[in-house]
């Protein structure tokens, strides 16, 4: 037990975002998005005596991980430490566990380089805000962080449904009721039409997965409650694309209308790397004008990035002229720059631009 506990301190002590336990490798931490691998090569009965040391440790049934078609998510906190959110997962016949690391307290917008125009996110009053991004790109940490603003200057009944829970958050202006689904509720679903019951003014759903979570969720947004959540999209164009392609074709042209009505704003970002070893977010903030919302309606998503790139004025931005933006300031090399962004001959011809000043 305490080998664990040594192995989750130091995981705090490097800064890691995730901990690898798998089977033919060493203990694996995440850092800054490079992998730092400790100790000895682990073997099967190694990864089985962490994963068991995790479930002894946060009072879980272990019968949890014999399931050999089933992955088991939960999170547990370490008091004095931090929190946890643990994956595991059968793999060539073994167990093996990857752990996300959660800092106590919730993150600081500003020390994260969470600009304002996506923070006023929270100033919404109802209707669906969608921040997007693939796995690992911090949606999680933008999400506490509006969350915490609105707990913080609103007087409202906050309901998050995750799976599981990351960061928790304690009542303040706000009431906030924090749902796991797994342990208090079976799904999201049931989670979002019972929440549709319990008088909330915002609920924040931690992905929207399926046709019947999106249908539910659009509908939740419509009856005035904001609404937040997650696809694993990049750009604004693509996740409207992917939210109604995720419709049968007959129904299509209804919910092109009805996501041009409910959809407030769309946060779109990535983690990439930058020159001094670190890491950053580059954000893509779409606000649903009067010109996007036409262009939903008459499904033209592909003229949307020269939308948002009108609607500089309003707070929006697209991610390429972001990451013009942070090569312009030196903090990202251009092969970054060019891996990241979305259209790429465009792209080119920007920093050839940015190159020639």
């Amino acid at each position: 037990m305490n080998q664990i506990l040594d192995v989750l301190k130091q995981a705090l002590d490097v800064g890691a975002s995730d901990i690898f336990v798998i089977a033919g490798l060493p203990l694996t931490y995440k850092v800054n998005g490079r992998q730092q691998r400790v100790g000895e090569r682990l073997m099967p009965e190694g990864t089985r005596e962490f994963v068991e040391g995790i479930y002894s440790l946060c009072g879980r049934n272990p019968a949890r991980m014999e399931i050999p078609d089933a992955d088991d998510d939960f999170s547990f906190a370490i008091p004095h430490m931090g929190r946890f959110r643990a994956n595991v997962l059968h793999q060539r016949g073994t167990l093996a566990m990857v752990l996300r690391v959660i800092q106590f307290g919730l993150p600081d917008p500003n020390a994260l380089g969470i600009p304002s125009q996506v923070m006023q996110a929270a100033a919404k009053l109802k209707g669906m805000v969608l921040v997007t991004g693939p796995a690992g790109s911090g949606k999680s940490t933008t999400l506490a962080c509006l969350i915490d603003s609105i707990n913080h200057h609103r007087e409202s009944h906050i309901i998050t449904m995750e799976d599981p829970i990351e960061y928790i958050h304690r009542h303040d202006r706000s009431i906030v009721t924090q749902r796991e689904i797994g342990s208090d509720a079976p799904s999201y679903v049931s989670a979002l039409r019972s929440a549709l019951r319990e008088s909330p003014d915002v609920i924040l759903l931690g992905e929207m997965r399926d046709l019947e979570t999106i249908e539910v969720a659009m509908t939740a947004a419509e009856t005035g409650q904001l609404l937040f959540s997650t696809l694993h999209t990049t750009g604004a164009a693509n996740t409207i694309d992917r939210i109604i392609d995720v419709f049968p074709a007959s129904q299509q042209a209804q919910v092109r209308i009805q996501l041009s009505m409910v959809l407030q704003t769309v946060i779109s970002q990535q983690l990439i790397p930058t020159t001094d070893g670190g890491q950053t977010a580059v954000f893509e903030v779409m606000n649903n004008n009067a010109a996007i919302k036409n262009l939903i309606r008459e499904a033209k998503t592909h003229q949307i990035d020269a939308a948002i790139q009108a609607g500089a004025s309003e707070g929006m931005c697209t991610m390429d002229d972001s990451l013009c933006r942070l090569y312009a300031q030196k903090r990202i090399t251009r092969d970054t720059a060019l891996t990241y962004c979305l259209r790429y001959e465009t792209m080119v011809r920007k920093l050839n631009a940015i190159e020639s000043l």
